[in-house]
């Protein structure tokens, strides 16, 4: 009899949680469906429900937040959540608008006027080209182009189309005539004054993979090698809250938690490896444990921090826009709710820990699509506000950890696993 409870309890608690991840899933795609820019149909960059945008942004579109929001399509899509018919209506306003907008040697801004296609700079010498934007911009489109039907005409050309953007990056523009780095920005007015080529580990380890994928302007190995990984110095052994790390990061610290989230939206990393991490799951699950930890041990003495709320990121803060991250001067008493929800593939009880706690606090943390940005509890603040970066990458790992869907369509992508394989990675998809 107590067995039989037992069970009945198990499987009335796992019913239970299904319904939170379906109710989270339903309502942050909507952020993408239902809040998207009519014009263009991509992901505004943010959304305040008292209708009050700063910088005029209401119709700005993010190309980061695009990509993560057309992976958000491919996921309403198969829940039911919107019909294919109408997902594929949107992919068809989605990359009509995509053609016809500014792009920069291929590459695309980080910011679009989604009324016009023009680029919106969003920063006084970033006005040109953003490769880091565009990688995660294409690692949606390359998602979408594995999940179109190619016996469907309409899907067909729709996937054609996408190929064609695709081959149309010219990532090897980037190094700046021929540097064994990739730079992030490039500018028709400004040339590279933005001068920030990049190295890990930070956020970008997809853009490396998409630059060696390319089969028109790709870049060699050693791009990778000598630029990303620093000729090996990224290959850096420390210890962080009792967590070991294996990877140099960005500041010497764990950095804010989107740097484990917006390269494995699509690149999966169960299983993968290169010459530089033995494991790049075990790696990003530990880096988020570090983050727990933190903000568990909780050394400057912030309210509501513990095992039901934890997770620092880049967000809205109680002063503007600032990546958060687990350690004491860059600890502003912010949780993201982004940060541990998005972990969900790497930390599944203890992101689970934070979903039921937010779930079941809705009158301070939910709104009509899904969880607002951030919270502290120390300062009393709860702005009802959304930011495309930070919902993206919620409903599309909820979705990776319930069905493995966008990793398994990202990575089944034929110039994907070529990228994977000049860059000398394992993988369990090769």
């Amino acid at each position: 009899m107590t067995s039989c409870s037992s069970k009945q309890d198990s499987n009335d608690s796992a019913k239970l949680q299904d319904a939170i991840l379906d109710s989270v899933q339903y309502n942050t795609f909507q952020y993408f469906w239902e809040g998207a820019e009519p014009n263009s149909g991509l992901a505004r960059e943010r959304f305040h429900t008292n209708g009050i945008y700063p910088q005029n942004d209401k119709h700005i579109v993010t190309t980061g937040g695009g990509g993560f929001g057309l992976m958000g399509l491919v996921v309403g899509m198969e829940r039911g959540f919107i019909t294919r018919e109408e997902g594929v209506e949107r992919l068809n306003k989605i990359i009509s608008f995509i053609e016809s907008a500014d792009k920069f040697h291929g590459a695309f801004p980080h910011w679009w006027d989604g009324n016009t296609g023009k680029v919106k700079p969003f920063s006084s010498y970033d006005d040109g080209g953003d490769l880091v934007e565009t990688a995660f911009l294409v690692q949606g489109l390359l998602t979408v182009h594995q999940y179109l039907n190619q016996n469907d005409t309409t899907e067909l050309e729709l996937a054609q189309r996408i190929d064609t953007l695709w081959k149309g990056v010219e990532w090897n523009w980037y190094t700046q005539g021929g540097q064994d780095v990739l730079y992030w920005h490039w500018s028709p007015n400004y040339d590279w004054k933005m001068n920030f080529p990049v190295r890990g580990y930070n956020e970008c380890l997809v853009m490396y993979l998409l630059a060696a994928a390319s089969s028109t302007y790709g870049v060699p190995a050693d791009v990778y090698d000598k630029g990303w990984a620093e000729s090996g110095a990224i290959n850096t052994t420390s210890q962080q809250e009792e967590y070991e790390l294996q990877l140099r990061y960005q500041g010497e610290k764990a950095g804010p938690l989107f740097w484990a989230h917006y390269s494995f939206l699509g690149l999966d990393p169960r299983g993968l490896s290169d010459k530089y991490s033995t494991n790049y799951f075990e790696e990003m699950k530990n880096y988020t444990l570090i983050n727990r930890a933190y903000c568990i041990r909780n050394p400057k003495g912030y309210k509501g921090y513990g095992k039901n709320s934890w997770g620092l990121t880049a967000s809205y803060s109680v002063d503007g826009y600032v990546a958060h991250a687990p350690h004491e001067n860059a600890d502003l008493g912010v949780i993201t709710p982004t940060a541990a929800l998005s972990s969900i593939v790497y930390t599944p009880t203890e992101s689970m820990d934070v979903m039921n706690y937010l779930y079941s606090n809705k009158d301070r943390f939910w709104g009509k699509y899904g969880f607002y940005d951030a919270y502290s509890e120390t300062s009393n603040w709860y702005p009802q506000a959304y930011l495309a970066i930070d919902q993206g990458p919620i409903l599309v790992m909820i979705e990776n950890y319930r069905t493995q869907l966008l990793w398994n369509l990202f990575m089944s992508h034929p110039d994907v696993k070529k990228g994977l394989r000049n860059l000398g990675f394992q993988s369990q998809h090769l």
